[in-house]
């Protein structure tokens, strides 16, 4: 984890200062090869690189593995350092970079269509505008409640025209299955597991803001070559999902305890695993229009601290390297 990390750093360079006194040699710092990060279910990818142990072989150091319920979750492992590397959505990566987290994106995992706005079957709305004065299931700092800020600014409404109840992913389902709410901002795979028993209100994959790796920025700075690793294995992952997607969707279905066809949905339809893994222009563009909502939602106080932190959020030589090397 980074604390041991930087007490390992610390200690490397006291004796380094020490030997420096003594001889004229530059002393050598080795890198360490230990690495924290997450696993999510709705990052498929990471799930593979765990089940496979693709890591563990490639590093001589110790891989940890930290579940992330979703990208709030991720963002808070970031934040406290408990985990070096972590998967969110674009959305969430620049809100906690605009909120002072030093993180960066190193790789973008998939153009993804992971959420929608959901309601019951029997449900009278009809629209988007329909939600005005209603209750929404969304969990703040992720994609679905982005997804549903850019909906309703669609209709003229913001988020201050309806009651949302901040509940974490497959608890928001669940308000739902018991009318406690209105509607709910879905996340894969709980989404398509449950899409049977509900109907989609409103899809646009334009909203849905990628999946992508971030590392803090510690971690980049102290071992560069173990982060090199993390992204090219993500690749190696990448290219196993597009050649057995059946046996990702086994994979998902087994560790999320989804259908099987649900996971399939997932894997061979929302997941977009053929994309360049670089983050950039087209990144950055579906990141610049949705900054806006960030301001008139209230999560970021005002738009320089977004657009400052846009300027710096991608870190794209990692990628860079790991795509010239297939």
């Amino acid at each position: 984890m980074s604390f041991s990390r930087k007490s390992l750093t610390a200690a490397v360079l006291v004796g380094a200062l020490a030997l420096t006194a003594c001889s004229d040699d530059e002393p050598e710092i080795d890198e360490t090869e230990s690495v924290t990060l997450d696993y999510a279910t709705y990052n498929p990818l990471s799930l593979i690189v765990k089940e496979q142990g693709w890591l563990e072989q490639e590093l001589d150091g110790e891989v940890n593995w930290v579940y992330s319920a979703g990208s709030n979750r991720a963002n808070e492992h970031l934040r406290i350092e408990a985990i070096d590397v972590g998967s969110t959505a674009g959305s969430a990566a620049l809100l906690a970079r605009a909120s002072g987290t030093e993180i960066q994106t190193i790789s973008v995992l998939g153009d993804v269509e992971w959420t929608g706005l959901v309601v019951p079957q029997n449900s009278d709305m009809e629209s988007v505008a329909d939600l005005e004065g209603r209750t929404v299931a969304a969990t703040h700092g992720t994609d679905p409640y982005f997804f549903l800020a850019q909906a309703l600014a669609e209709e003229g409404l913001t988020v201050e025209d309806i009651e949302i109840d901040n509940l974490q992913h497959g608890d928001g389902y669940t308000a739902l299955d018991n009318d406690s709410v209105d509607a709910w901002a879905g996340l894969d795979p709980v989404m398509a597991e449950f899409e049977q028993d509900t109907e989609f209100l409103y899809r646009n994959i334009d909203f849905n803001t990628y999946s992508v790796l971030n590392a803090t920025e510690s971690f980049l700075e102290e071992s560069p070559d173990v982060a090199q690793t993390v992204v090219e294995t993500y690749e190696r992952a990448r290219q196993w999902a597009l050649e057995h997607p059946e046996e990702a969707a086994q994979l998902l279905a087994d560790e999320a305890e989804i259908d099987p066809e649900a996971a399939k949905t997932i894997i061979e339809e929302r997941s977009g695993f053929d994309i360049s893994p670089v983050p950039g222009e087209e990144q950055a563009a579906v990141l610049s229009d949705l900054a806006p909502t960030y301001v008139s939602s209230g999560v970021v106080d005002d738009q320089q601290s977004v657009d400052e932190a846009l300027e710096t959020l991608f870190a794209p030589e990692f990628a860079e390297e790991a795509e010239s090397a297939e």
